[in-house]
C-alpha cells in the first residue's frame, strides 16, 4: 500500500473526456448501483431473518440503516485513504471488505452478528468504493462531466431493479444464508471495478527533456522542501458556496429518502395486496433510470451548465412539491402518478447533486469536500426516516409523513437558491467591482505616465534641435573665419552667442 501510485491528477494533465474515461464510467456505474441499491435489496431477506432469530421488523431494519450510515458517515476516512494511497488500491481493498462482510454474515448466529458483518464491514467496503469512483470520474471528465455523472448515477435504479428480484429468487432457492453468500461473491466485482481506475499520467516527453527535467526537479527538491499534502483539507469550509451546499444537502437528506421507504407501506395501508404495492417501487425505479442520464445531458448544455445550481434547486423544489401533492393520494392510481413524478424529480436530484459539488469546489479539493459532505448527510440519514416513523406512530396517518418530507426538501431548495443568489452572486459582484476599480486606477496611472513621457520627449527634442543648430552655426563661423577679416569673424561670433542665449531661454520657458 505504501508504494502505490497516488493519482493526484498532476498539473498540466487535461481531462481526456473519453478514451479510458468510458471504462472508468462503467466502473462508477456498477459501484453506484451496489452502493445505493444494496441496502434496499437486503430488505428482501428481512422476513426470513425475523423468523430465524425471533426479532421484530424494527430490529432487522437496523441492517439497512447501518449500511447507509457507514456509506455516508465514513466519508472523511475515505478522503484520507484516497489522499494517502490513491483511488485504485482503496477501491480494491473496499471490494474485499464488502464481499467479506456478506460471506461472514451468512454464518451468523445472532442479529448482532449480522449488524457487525453485513452492516459495518460491508458498509465500510461499499464506502471505500463509492467515493473514490466519483473522484476518478471527476478527473477523467471535464466538458462531458454532467453527462458522465448522470450516466453513473443511473446505476442506482438499474441495480435496484435487478437486485431486488434476484434477492427473492436466491431466498426461494437457497435461503437467506445461501443468498448472502452469493451476494458476497457478486460484491467481488467491486475489485474489478477498482482495477479500472487507472491514474492519470502526464504526457510523455523526449528523453533529453525528461532527463533535464528530472535533474532540475531534484535540485529544486534539495533546495526547497515540499510541504506535505493534507490528508483532509478543511479549507473548503472557507468557501461560501461549499457551506451553503452542505447546509442545503443536509436538510434535503432529512426528507429525500422518506417516500421510497414508506410508499409501499402506504399502499398496503390502503388495503392493496403486497405484489401490487411492491410494483410502485418498480415504477419509481424505471422512471428514475431514464431521468438521471437525461438530467445530466440537460445540465451539460452551454446555457444550463453555468446555472447548474439553480437547476439543482429546481429539482429539489420539484421533489418537495411532489411529496406535498402526493400526500393527498387516496387510491392506487394516485400513488402511481406520485411515483412517476417522484422518480423524475428523484432522478434529477441524484444526477445533479455531485455535479454541483464538483463545480463548486473544483477537482483538487473534491476528494476532501465529498467526504465532509457525506459525513454531514450521514447524521441526517440516521435522523430522517426514524423521525418520520415516530411521526407515523404518533398520528397513524401517512399524509403527515409525506408533508414533512416535502417541507424539508423544499426548504433545502430555498436555502440553496437564495444562498447562492445573495451570497455567491454578491461576492462575485464585489470581486468584479474591485477589478474595475483596479483597472480604472491603472488606466489613470498609465495616462499620467503617458503625458509625462510626452512632455519629456518634447523637451529632449527641443534640446537636441538647439544643439544641432548651434553646431551648424559654429561650423559656418569657422569656415567663414578662415578666409575673412578678424572684425567680421568677431561680429559673427557675437551674433551667434546672442542666438544661443535666446534659444536657451525659449527652451527653459517651454
Amino acid at each position: 500500500m505504501g508504494g502505490a501510485v497516488v493519482d493526484d491528477a498532476p498539473p498540466g494533465v487535461k481531462a481526456p473526456d473519453g478514451g479510458w474515461g468510458w471504462a472508468v464510467l462503467v466502473g462508477c456505474f456498477v459501484i453506484t448501483g451496489f452502493s445505493y441499491a444494496f441496502p434496499k435489496a437486503v430488505s428482501v431477506f428481512f422476513k426470513e431473518l425475523i423468523r430465524e432469530f425471533g426479532v421484530g421488523y424494527s430490529d432487522t431494519a437496523w441492517i439497512s440503516s447501518i449500511l447507509l450510515a457507514m456509506l455516508y458517515g465514513t466519508g472523511p476516512l475515505c478522503s484520507v485513504a484516497v489522499n494517502r494511497f490513491g483511488c485504485r488500491p482503496v477501491m480494491m481493498v473496499g471490494g474485499l471488505f464488502a464481499s467479506l462482510g456478506m460471506i461472514l454474515a451468512s454464518f451468523a448466529t445472532s442479529i448482532i452478528h449480522i449488524y457487525l458483518c453485513a452492516g459495518v464491514i460491508t458498509g465500510l467496503g461499499l464506502a471505500l468504493n463509492f467515493q473514490p469512483s466519483l473522484i476518478m470520474l471527476n478527473r477523467y471528465f471535464s466538458e462531458k462531466r454532467p453527462l458522465a455523472n448522470g450516466l453513473a448515477a443511473a446505476g442506482s435504479p438499474v441495480a435496484l431493479c435487478c437486485l431486488s428480484p434476484l434477492g427473492q429468487i436466491l431466498q426461494y432457492h437457497y435461503g437467506w444464508r445461501g443468498g448472502f453468500l452469493i451476494l458476497g461473491g457478486m460484491l467481488l466485482n467491486c475489485c474489478a471495478c477498482g482495477a479500472l481506475m487507472r491514474p492519470l499520467l502526464p504526457p510523455k516527453k523526449p528523453l533529453e527533456l525528461e532527463e533535464s527535467g528530472h535533474a532540475v526537479a531534484e535540485e529544486e527538491k534539495k533546495k526547497k522542501p515540499q510541504p506535505k499534502k493534507k490528508l483532509l483539507d478543511f479549507s473548503v469550509f472557507r468557501d461560501r458556496g461549499f457551506v451553503i451546499y452542505t447546509i442545503a444537502a443536509s436538510i434535503m437528506v432529512l426528507g429525500l429518502f422518506v417516500p421510497p421507504v414508506f410508499v409501499v407501506s402506504y399502499a398496503k395501508h390502503l388495503q392493496y395486496e403486497d405484489t401490487k404495492s411492491a410494483l410502485l417501487l418498480t415504477i419509481l425505479g424505471f422512471v428514475d433510470m431514464f431521468a438521471r442520464p437525461l438530467s445530466g445531458l440537460i445540465a451539460g448544455t452551454k446555457w444550463v451548465r453555468p446555472r447548474a445550481v439553480y437547476l439543482f434547486s429546481f429539482a429539489m423544489i420539484f421533489n418537495g412539491c411532489t411529496d406535498l401533492i402526493g400526500s393527498q393520494a387516496t387510491d392506487y392510481v394516485g400513488l402511481v402518478v406520485f411515483c412517476i413524478f417522484f422518480g423524475m424529480s428523484y432522478g434529477m436530484v441524484g444526477a445533479l447533486q455531485f455535479e454541483v459539488l464538483m463545480a463548486i469546489v473544483g477537482t483538487e479539493k473534491f476528494s476532501s469536500a465529498i467526504g465532509l459532505v457525506l459525513l454531514m448527510e450521514a447524521i441526517a440519514v440516521l435522523v430522517g426516516p426514524p423521525g418520520a416513523g415516530r411521526l407515523l406512530d404518533a398520528t397513524h396517518n401517512y399524509m403527515y409523513v409525506f408533508l414533512l418530507a416535502g417541507c424539508e426538501v423544499t426548504l433545502s431548495a430555498i436555502v440553496l437558491a437564495l444562498g447562492n443568489f445573495f451570497c455567491i452572486r454578491k461576492k462575485q459582484e464585489d470581486q468584479e467591482a474591485k477589478m474595475e476599480m483596479a483597472v480604472t486606477a491603472s488606466e489613470k496611472e498609465g495616462l499620467n505616465r503617458a503625458v509625462e513621457a510626452e512632455d519629456d520627449e518634447e523637451e529632449l527634442r527641443e534640446r537636441e534641435n538647439g544643439k544641432v543648430k548651434a553646431g551648424e552655426e559654429v561650423m559656418t563661423v569657422k569656415e567663414t573665419g578662415e578666409g575673412g577679416d578678424e572684425t567680421h569673424c568677431q561680429s559673427k561670433q557675437f551674433v551667434l552667442s546672442q542666438k544661443l542665449a535666446s534659444n536657451g531661454n525659449c527652451s527653459r520657458s517651454n
